[in-house]
């Protein structure tokens, strides 16, 4: 198959583009303008083609679509005010679509999230499951859960316009690799180093990047993932004290915390949350360790499944937490497929997009 992958040059994007050319797929990567290819180990790939657009513009885009089979859209804006997440992930979302309905390519595998569900109106302690309920109440959320609710709101749509839409969901929860370890999963940070710990048991839903590339891959490839949503976790997933103590057995690092209970923190952000509320009219904006609804989405405990993705997908994680922890402790580049020359490799501008060949 040839995939157009989107985001390409982020930190999963990397990832799902080595794993599909590890499966013998062709792939068309779309990276920023801006990106520096050096960073990037298979941007000599003869298997893969270099697209240089920004996707919050229409310009070439439907271009960039010709001649392949199916998109797997994965470019969002984790970071920046509302309105850079909203051009990152929304605006790039209704870009992606519109050339893909010119384009006639009609097979997506989106890429979502665990934070779009519910989790506190979500019984504690039960399995969280594909038909959860979503978060009714997106304003009390982080700026990265609401345009992730948007987006997922535009894929729906997408799908109840265009009867010969063919599209997965796919919602990974905490993924988790190189440079990548420690999370808001664990804490709140409260300087450059130094982290509140809270809690130390709520289970974490945890995905190895490579596990999590490898489902991705497996969704664009398998008809029996058309119109499914499917959630992404690994097999025996920890607690969070139990992942701190691997991470620091494999002398991986961590910043210092202190550690606080989390019945204890629930309470004290229910009093700012009310106190803001009511007394502030709402004009307070707090950090999400202080909102309920922030904190039960990242501290509560439940369970998770990864029965549909095995089911659905025929998808093992390949890699166990400790597995995981080693690879990401080695000095090996995890992102290297081959190394041909550059010349090898096509790549392509918003200026020559209209010469490719279809």
């Amino acid at each position: 198959m040839k995939f157009l992958i989107t985001g390409a040059s982020g930190f999963v994007g990397q990832y799902v583009v080595v794993q599909a050319l590890r499966k013998g797929h062709q792939v068309r990567a779309v990276v920023r303008p801006s990106s520096d290819l050096n960073q990037l180990p298979w941007s000599n790939h003869p298997a893969v083609e270099l697209v240089r657009i920004d996707l919050r513009r229409k310009a070439g885009i439907a271009d960039a679509l010709q001649g392949v089979d199916a998109v797997i859209h994965l470019a969002a804006a984790k970071d920046g005010d509302f309105y850079t997440r909203f051009a990152g992930t929304v605006i790039t979302t209704e870009n992606v679509l519109e050339a893909m309905v010119e384009a006639n390519v009609m097979r997506l595998v989106n890429i979502s999230t665990f934070c779009v569900y519910d989790y506190l109106r979500i019984p504690s302690r039960t399995t969280l499951k594909e038909d959860s309920a979503i978060e009714c109440d997106p304003l009390e959320r982080d700026e990265y859960t609401q345009t992730k609710l948007i987006q997922e709101e535009l894929i729906h749509e997408f799908q109840q316009n265009h009867q010969n839409s063919q599209v997965t969901t796919i919602r990974p929860g905490l993924i988790y690799g190189k440079d990548n370890i420690w999370s808001t999963l664990l804490g709140g940070q409260l300087t450059d180093n130094l982290w509140l710990r809270i809690g130390g048991y709520a289970t974490m839903p945890l995905t190895y990047i490579e596990n999590c590339a490898d489902a991705i891959v497996c969704a664009g490839e398998r008809p029996q993932a058309i119109g499914q949503i499917i959630n992404i976790v690994d097999d025996n997933l920890p607690t969070q004290r139990t992942y701190v103590k691997k991470l620091k057995q494999c002398r991986l690092p961590i910043p210092k915390t202190i550690p606080i209970n989390y019945t204890l923190m629930r309470s004290i952000a229910w009093i700012f949350w009310k106190y803001n509320k009511i007394v502030l009219q709402g004009q307070a904006r707090l950090p999400g360790i202080f909102n309920p609804v922030i904190l039960d989405a990242r501290f509560k405990h439940f369970r998770f499944s990864n029965k549909l993705a095995k089911q659905i997908l025929n998808w093992q994680p390949e890699y166990s937490l400790d597995a995981a922890l080693t690879r990401i402790s080695s000095n090996d580049n995890l992102l290297q497929v081959s190394s041909p020359s550059l010349a090898d490799t096509k790549e392509i501008t918003e200026e020559n997009l209209c010469g490719l060949a279809t």
